[in-house]
């Protein structure tokens, strides 16, 4: 077994770790902020972390109403641009060996000019952990694999409880339950491996998602890059139809998030167009979406949990820890059916430093 299936298999253990051993430190950055609450918020990562910070977007303003951005690292590290952070603005750093030259750089920038900084790692004594105001450790444990997997969760549950300490209704009981829907995610191994042999040879593919599940469909086709060379794009349901699903035609591979809520009736819409082309199409869903786990001629895959939100906020709220799961052991299973060690993609190192 490759590490990168040893360390998926490991992710509800991490979860559990991380939500237990961080609760506390988070209630008391919940007071910090009920004293003064940040007006708008700044998230600088790479990689696999830029993925999880595309999630912490959509979350934190979906959640709090704060105006989010994404750092562009290069502005600072290339072009020497002074950025006006002022200390009603949090900047949250996200990696996972926190040693990212450039994302390091964003954040001591941020921390002179009085921002308040937090900073998402799983390495304790790595330099972005002791230079954050605020560090939120992933207790993931080493991560051996070159394809980051349980640092990734990781760091989507610390923008949960990131939004809680900011005053969103976040359901404290739902993130306990992230360990068991991550196990229920898990037992579906046997049919993932099962789907993965028929894609074989694929060469091309797009995956789309929408709104809190667009991160994963960053990261599922980075991964499907990284550990099987297969030329993925990735796509929100909205951009894809603005031009990009002109390249569709019969047999091309199509992978699709798709929760319940808000998003589905805009990616049911995009299915039955892919399906009238002879889209390849595949879905990742729960049982909380009947209406997707019901199409068997797009070859669902149905986490056998409903993980619907019961509280005032978007029905696939807790969808996408779960949902990345089955990806990530497709990309592994993919990644043997070729011939290839998901463990060490050509080329790629652990831990990557840009300027």
């Amino acid at each position: 077994m490759s590490k990168m299936l040893e360390e998926i298999r490991q992710q509800p253990a991490a979860l559990e770790r991380t939500f237990r051993a961080e609760l506390r430190s988070i209630e008391k950055l919940k007071k910090h902020f009920t004293a003064r609450r940040p007006k708008f918020i700044i998230l600088s990562a790479r990689g696999t972390s830029d993925n999880a910070a595309q999630f912490g977007r959509y979350l934190l303003e979906i959640a709090t109403g704060i105006p989010v951005s994404l750092a562009a690292p290069s502005i600072v590290t290339l072009y020497g641009a002074p950025v006006a952070y002022s200390e009603d603005t949090l900047v949250i750093a996200i990696s996972q060996s926190g040693e990212s030259t450039d994302t390091n750089l964003v954040l001591e920038r941020a921390k002179a000019a009085g921002a308040f900084t937090i900073g998402i790692t799983n390495e304790p004594e790595s330099s972005l952990a002791k230079m954050a105001g605020h560090a939120f450790l992933v207790r993931a444990g080493r991560e051996k694999s070159v394809a980051a997997t349980k640092t990734y969760t990781g760091q989507l549950l610390a923008m949960y409880l990131i939004a809680y300490a900011l005053g969103a209704p976040i359901d404290l009981d739902a993130l306990r339950q992230l360990p068991e829907w991550a196990n229920a995610a898990l037992s579906l191994y046997p049919q993932v491996a099962e789907r993965a042999i028929r894609y074989r040879f694929m060469e091309h593919a797009v995956v789309v998602g929408r709104g809190l599940n667009y991160a994963n469909a960053l990261e599922f086709a980075l991964k499907m890059m990284e550990t099987s060379y297969v030329v993925a794009e990735r796509f929100s349901s909205a951009d894809f139809l603005h031009g990009p699903i002109a390249m569709v035609e019969a047999a091309f591979p199509v992978f699709l998030f798709t929760p319940p809520g808000v998003t589905w009736p805009s990616m049911q819409e995009l299915l039955s167009k892919l399906t009238g082309l002879g889209a390849e199409t595949l879905l990742i869903t729960d049982q909380s979406n009947k209406a997707a786990a019901a199409l068997q001629s797009s070859r669902p895959i149905v986490i056998p949990a409903k993980l619907a939100s019961k509280k005032a906020l978007p029905e696939e709220l807790y969808t996408p820890i779960p949902y990345v799961i089955p990806a990530q052991m497709f990309a592994a299973c993919l990644a043997a059916e070729k011939g290839l060690n998901p463990d060490q993609p050509r080329t790629l190192s652990k831990v990557t430093q840009t300027l």
